[in-house]
């Protein structure tokens, strides 16, 4: 019993190992990707989408929290 107690244990620290590790990733993707749009929301974007069927386009413009400047 006390071999199993054991094991039982150090899968438990190897799991709480894991999930903190997954959860340290997790913080620094979420920091890459708040970084990544507090960049792009100061600037204005604009994509041209083109319909397969008829050719049309459309654009598409994003405009960020600051005013676009000239």
């Amino acid at each position: 019993m006390a071999k199993a107690d054991e094991k039982q244990e150090v899968d438990l620290e190897r799991i709480e190992k894991r999930l903190d590790l997954l959860d340290e990733r997790l913080d620094n993707i979420d920091s890459i990707v708040s970084a990544v749009t507090e960049r792009v929301m100061k600037q204005p974007i604009t994509y041209t989408v083109t319909c397969n069927r008829c050719g049309h386009k459309i654009e598409v413009a994003l405009i960020g929290i600051e005013k676009p400047t000239k």
